[in-house]
């Protein structure tokens, strides 16, 4: 009998989250809470309230924008990752690189815009690019987990 046969089957199975899962995607549901605040932040700038330039603005909606949609993607890969067979560092990476890209890439957006009046970013913007290697590197480690698994 499958589990789509029987829908009593998967509560038999035991379909529970590993402890890792558990505690990584409360502190990722607690850290949508304040992209939530940040929202507020977004609607002071789209309403004219901020007073930031141009690129402020565009910034500011790049780092909201990747904030919750990678949190969101971080929360998936916590149940992706318990289907696979990793342990140790390639574990780690499988479950957590896409929650430090949600951590670097927003933080980049939101450093390197920091400041009256500018109009270009300044040096944090490395971490953007830091945070998509990241990221690359936990969605490679968690597809090829979940391939070879």
């Amino acid at each position: 009998m499958t589990l789509l046969a029987d829908p009593h089957a998967l509560a038999t199975v035991g379909a529970v989250l590993s402890d890792e899962s558990r505690t990584t995607a409360g502190i990722l549901l607690l850290a949508l809470v304040t992209v939530e605040t940040g929202g507020l932040y977004m609607v002071k700038i789209v309403s004219g309230r901020a007073g930031v330039t141009e690129f402020q603005e565009k910034f500011a909606r790049a780092g909201h924008a990747h904030a919750g949609v990678l949190l969101v993607l971080a929360l998936l890969c916590q149940v992706l990752a318990d289907s696979t067979d990793q342990s140790g560092a390639l574990g780690w990476l499988s479950r957590s690189g896409v929650a430090v890209a949600a951590l670097l890439m927003p933080g980049g957006f939101f450093f390197s815009s920091m400041g009256q009046g500018r109009t270009s970013p300044n040096r944090l913007i490395w971490m953007v690019f830091a945070g998509a290697v990241v990221l690359a590197a936990g969605l490679l480690s968690l597809g090829i987990g979940l391939l070879t698994a």
